[in-house]
Formats: structure tokens, sequence, C-alpha cells
């Protein structure tokens, strides 16, 4: 495989994008509005975190040998995993207890961002 990361940006991609039709079409008579609002949620981070792990495969490739990167991208997927996919079990199964798994995946996430940030700064400190 050439890129790993590119691979599950086009994963979450496709699946965002799957799942934001299905919750307008689909969903929208089905669900309150509040858990409509919970679904959109997770479709809107899933968008979002998927341009961003694309990001983070862009430069991998430049960098391969970072570790940060490599990190980043692995707790960047596993963040839209834990926090969107929690957020669509919840609001389309309505079982409460889902929530207490989304705060993990919004830590992987910034955990990811953080990691990208040391990237960076990282990156320009030993270009001087």
């Amino acid at each position: 495989m050439q890129s790993v990361f590119l691979f599950l940006t086009a994963i979450s991609g496709l699946i965002g994008v799957a799942m934001g039709a299905f919750g307008a079409h689909g969903l929208k008579a089905v669900l309150t509005p509040e858990m409509l609002a919970v679904y959109r949620t997770g479709v809107d981070y899933q968008m979002w975190h998927a341009l961003a792990l694309g990001l983070i495969a862009v430069f991998r490739q430049q960098t391969p040998e970072s570790v940060l990167l490599k990190w980043a991208g692995w707790l960047m997927f596993v963040g839209i995993l834990l926090f969107s996919g929690s957020l669509y079990l919840l609001a389309m199964l309505n079982m409460k207890w889902l929530g207490m798994i989304t705060p993990l995946g919004g830590v992987s996430l910034l955990i990811a961002w953080v990691l990208v940030a040391m990237f960076a700064f990282k990156s320009k400190t030993a270009a001087k």
C-alpha cells in the first residue's frame, strides 16, 4: 500500500459522505431534532478530521521517518472512529451510555492535533 493514511482518509471521507446523506435523507423523519443534531456533529467532525488525516498523509509522504506524524495519523483515525462512531450509534440506537465513549475519541483527536503542532514546531526549528 502506497499510503495507509491516504487510504484511511479516503475511507473516512467516503463513510462521512454516506453517513451525511443517510442522516439527511433516511433519518430526518426518524430522529428527534436533538438526536439529529448529535448525528450531524458526528458527520461534521468526521469530515473535517478526514481532511486533516489527508494532510497528515501528504506530510508523512514528505517525511516518512516522522514518528510524530505516524502517531498523529493513527490517533486521528482512532478519534474519528470513537468520536463520530459513538455519536452515530448514540443517535440511531438512543443508547445513552455510548456517550461515555465520545470523550475518548475527542481526547484522541486533541492529542493528534498536539502531535501535528509538535511536528510543525520541530520542523521549523530544525530548519534554522
